[in-house]
């Protein structure tokens, strides 16, 4: 196998969740009351950790 590929796949496909989460984040906040944000970002890390597969108790 290839170095490189074993390297920079996972390097890639990390930066391009963690570029979507943030894009899921200031989308979800975009307008969003300040009395409403802690409400939004919990309910975005809960969606986030069901994508990455990992539940509240880990």
């Amino acid at each position: 196998m290839d170095v490189i590929a074993v390297v920079l796949v996972p390097v890639a496909s990390l930066l391009v969740v963690a570029g979507a989460a943030v894009l899921i984040v200031v989308v979800a906040l975009k307008d969003t009351a300040s009395r409403d944000r802690a409400v939004v970002l919990r309910a975005v890390a809960e969606v986030i950790r069901a994508v990455r597969g990992r539940g509240k108790d880990r």
